[in-house]
């Protein structure tokens, strides 16, 4: 009878299946947590990009400049020299620092192009219209007037085609550190007086 009972025990088996599945239910959460930690992290992850994204956004959109006003060009000898522009920013927008190029420390690029020729910066000058403040910065409620010398297009050209005349279509662009690039393309009309209004 002793014997009967040994051998029964050493056939039976049941306590090893319950640590063997013991173990693999431990192995299955194990995996499943390292699982749930990724998912989790990566998740996490890309939400702090679309976070970085949708500031990045509203910095460019709350830093928009904008023309107020008319486009003037000042014509010697019948090419255009010096072009005029008043600029505000859009309401809500933070300011813009407009400290010009006599300092050699601007931050706004002024670039100019026509049909011959391609400057990626001009010297411009600000003259103070309306303000809140003793700055530079071109806040909401202010109005700056931008003197950009265009000398440059007819000292660098040769021929009269080249200059900025009648009829020539050119671009000026305004790109702040941050924020949207204004883009202003106009055209010289075919009679010129010594200020041109540029519609």
């Amino acid at each position: 009878m002793f014997m009967r009972l040994v051998h029964r025990a050493k056939n039976d088996q049941s306590g090893i299946t319950g640590l063997e599945t013991a173990i693999i239910l431990i192995a299955f959460v194990m995996v499943a947590s390292v699982l749930a930690y990724v998912v989790l992290t990566a998740g996490l992850y890309s939400s702090q990009k679309i976070k970085e994204s949708v500031h990045a956004g509203l910095e460019e959109v709350r830093s928009c400049v904008e023309l107020r006003g008319s486009v003037l060009l000042k014509m010697v000898g019948g090419y255009g020299t010096t072009l005029y522009l008043t600029l505000g920013v859009t309401p809500g927008s933070a300011g813009i620092d407009f400290t010009d190029t006599s300092g050699g420390d601007n931050k706004v690029i002024i670039a100019y192009s026509d049909q011959y020729n391609q400057f990626p910066t001009l010297d411009w000058t600000t003259t103070v219209l309306t303000s809140t403040d003793n700055d530079t910065m071109l806040d909401p409620n202010e109005l700056f007037l931008i003197t950009i010398d265009l000398s440059a297009v007819t000292d660098n050209a040769t021929t009269d085609d080249e200059k900025l005349g009648a009829y020539k279509e050119f671009a000026v662009e305004l790109k702040p550190p941050n924020g949207a690039v204004l883009t202003i393309e106009r055209t010289v009309p075919a009679r010129v007086s010594r200020i041109v209004n540029l519609h």
